[in-house]
Order: structure tokens, then C-alpha cells, then sequence
């Protein structure tokens, strides 16, 4: 499937979710969040050998939850994604993602005050940048990627809680190397752990 295909069928069924869901939502939530990546894999090439390690992961999410299934949309970046700090090999880089998700919960009538436990999956746009020393490796592309992972939520009053979340990004589809720019048809993958503030409106 191509990316612009993805794309448009991402956009519809993102849609579909948010309005089907919104509709009859017993839970509207707002996430904000930091975390971090890690166990990075990648084709790119990776000048400093850092996707691996461990980066800053910082967004947000908002999430329309029923008695059991919901919809959401997942942002966020992750700066500094190709750089390992000390080798300055690369200048600036980052990964961003969009994503819209498909939720599954446990009942809301069985956790209301305990941890409510979820798995998420659904399609994701991520966009891959980096600018290198001497601008030989440098990268701006946009990839189809689909994420999947599993946390759960806590509330501590009847609109505000927290969530702890992690979640594995995967690029998918075929894409030629450009360039020389990647080892291989260009993948990126990697896991999030998320903290998050909960508040429901």
C-alpha cells in the first residue's frame, strides 16, 4: 500500500472512530505526557549509533472512551532522536508521529476507582529528520508506520488521574533507498514509555 493511500484511508478512519465514538463517549480525556524511546532499530543511517539509547519522548493524546471501545489521536516528538550528545556528528534531528488509534478497556463500570487497564494499536504518519555536520546524511522524510502497546489509567478524583503507557512504532509498507541514505529498503522502529496527566472535560 503507498503512503498516500495509507494516508487518505488513515484520515477516514480516524474520522469514522472520533465521530462514532465521540457520539456516545462516557469518557472524554486530554493526555499530555513525557517519557522517553528506546531499543531503537533502523536502516537510516545513524552516524552517532544512537537510536538505540534512550530519548526524550514529549505529547499528548486525546482519547474518546465508551463502556469499552474508544478512538484516539497520539502526537508526539522525540528531539534529538539520531544524536548520542557527545560526537556531533549530527546537528539537529528528531522523530514525530501522528497517530490515530483504535482503544480497547477494560469496563469503565468494573474500574471506575481502580486502574483501568487498555490496548491500543492503530496507523500512524512519522515524520524522520536530521541534519548532519556536513549535510551528507541528511534526512526529511515522511513514512506509513502502524504502533501498538498497552497501559493503564488511575484517577484520583472524578476528572483528574494518570496513565502509564508503552507502545512499539513500526514504519511499514516498501521504500526504496534514496540517496544512500539508508542500509536496505528505509525502516525506523522503536518502544515509547509514557507518564501521563489525565484530565477528563
Amino acid at each position: 500500500m503507498s503512503g498516500g493511500r495509507l494516508t487518505r484511508s488513515t484520515v477516514i478512519l480516524i474520522a469514522g472512530l472520533l465521530m462514532a465514538t465521540r457520539a456516545s463517549a462516557a469518557d472524554r480525556q486530554i493526555r499530555p505526557f513525557i517519557g522517553a524511546t528506546f531499543a531503537g532499530g533502523t536502516t537510516f543511517v545513524d552516524p552517532e549509533d544512537a537510536i538505540s539509547k534512550p530519548h526524550l519522548a514529549i505529547g499528548a493524546s486525546a482519547a474518546f472512551l465508551g463502556e469499552i471501545l474508544g478512538a484516539e489521536i497520539d502526537v508526539f516528538d522525540a528531539p534529538g532522536f539520531f544524536q548520542a550528545g557527545d560526537k556531533n556528528l549530527v546537528r539537529v534531528s528528531h522523530v514525530a508521529t501522528f497517530s490515530g488509534n483504535v482503544v480497547v478497556a477494560a469496563p469503565r463500570r468494573l474500574t471506575e476507582y481502580f486502574l483501568r487497564p487498555y490496548v491500543v494499536g492503530g496507523a500512524t504518519m512519522m515524520l524522520i529528520r536530521t541534519t548532519t555536520a556536513f549535510s551528507v546524511f541528511d534526512v526529511s522524510a515522511v513514512r506509513p508506520a502502524v504502533d501498538v502497546g498497552a497501559g493503564a489509567i488511575a484517577f484520583v478524583t472524578s476528572k483528574v488521574g494518570v496513565s502509564w503507557d508503552i507502545r512499539r512504532f513500526q514504519t511499514v509498507g516498501d521504500s526504496s533507498p534514496g540517496l544512500g541514505l539508508s542500509f536496505g529498503d528505509e525502516h525506523l522502529s522503536f518502544w515509547r514509555a509514557t507518564m501521563a496527566a489525565v484530565i477528563r472535560y
